[in-house]
């Protein structure tokens, strides 16, 4: 998919005020999006994180077996000449993985291509936004999650390219678990498509904004996302609830069971008691000596 598109992102400056739309450089963003590409250059670079160290022994490295389990001729099994054979347990594995090197090469100029395209997919989608200039003294945490609140992306993946090396915003964006920060030349396509919003200082695409003055900007809260459970858990959830609400219940159950046994319990009594008294009338009284 390849289009000649002019994209202009939203620019803020570091504190989160909002200044006038940027035009974004045609050299880099010019609407060229090329699936393939983007699919080979994170494929390869996934590849090329993996070690490659698994190992299974085979029969040959398997401790053990060295002896024929039992004679070839008389005693009516199978004949067999080792218990490390792969169809016995604890015998060696067939095919299993081995030692290999996963490494992909990538043409740099494919490379450069699958770049370009996720930079301008995010273009399409209204995630780039350009910041004028981080000029952090001091590593603060609390002054990057101000930005990101005030920019509405608290929540979302937010990759921060800045211009150059900048250790004070690196080490402010560090702890936050859904915030990158590198410099706008070491982001790779694997980033760049990993993020839901790409933030990118002016500096770093060729543009120089004239610093704005600010007010004293109000503090926002941010709050926390909401989690999403599983349904499983959900399930079990509602099943503890269900135990716990019956078991609260059944006390209450058998404290009324309690009275109506006991009120039917006296009219017996007394049906008992009044059969004795007829018994002891109709008995024929002894004559004493």
């Amino acid at each position: 998919m390849s289009e000649t598109n002019n994209f202009q992102a939203a620019a803020f400056t570091a504190l989160g005020t909002p200044r006038d739309a940027v035009q974004l450089p045609t050299a880099t963003f010019d609407g060229t999006v090329n699936m393939p590409v983007m699919h080979q250059a994170v494929k390869a670079m996934l590849a090329n994180q993996r070690q490659g160290t698994h190992a299974t022994k085979t029969r040959r490295w398997v401790t053990g077996g060295n002896q024929k389990p039992w004679k070839q001729k008389g005693t009516g099994r199978a004949r067999q000449g080792s218990t490390r054979a792969p169809h016995f347990v604890g015998g060696g594995t067939v095919f299993g993985p081995q030692p290999r090197g996963y490494e992909q090469k990538v043409p740099r100029q494919i490379k450069a291509l699958a770049r370009k395209s996720a930079l301008n997919a995010r273009a399409r989608e209204n995630s780039v936004m350009v910041i004028d200039r981080f000029a952090y003294d001091a590593p603060k945490t609390a002054q990057l999650v101000q930005l990101l609140a005030r920019l509405e992306v608290a929540h979302k993946k937010a990759l921060i390219l800045t211009d150059g090396v900048k250790p004070m915003v690196y080490l402010s964006g560090r702890n936050l678990p859904n915030v990158v920060v590198m410099p706008y030349s070491d982001a790779s396509t694997y980033d760049i498509l990993w993020s839901d919003v790409v933030l990118v200082e002016a500096g770093a695409i060729g543009h120089e904004l004239s610093p704005v003055a600010e007010k004293a900007v109000e503090k926002v809260k941010v709050k926390k996302a909401a989690s999403k459970k599983a349904p499983k858990a959900e399930k079990a959830e509602k099943a503890t609830a269900k135990k716990s609400a019956a078991k609260k219940a059944a006390p209450k159950a058998a404290a009324k069971k309690a009275p109506a046994k006991k009120a039917a319990a006296k009219p017996a009594a007394k049906k008992a008691a009044a059969k004795a008294e007829k018994a002891a009338k109709a008995a024929p009284k002894k004559k004493g000596k």
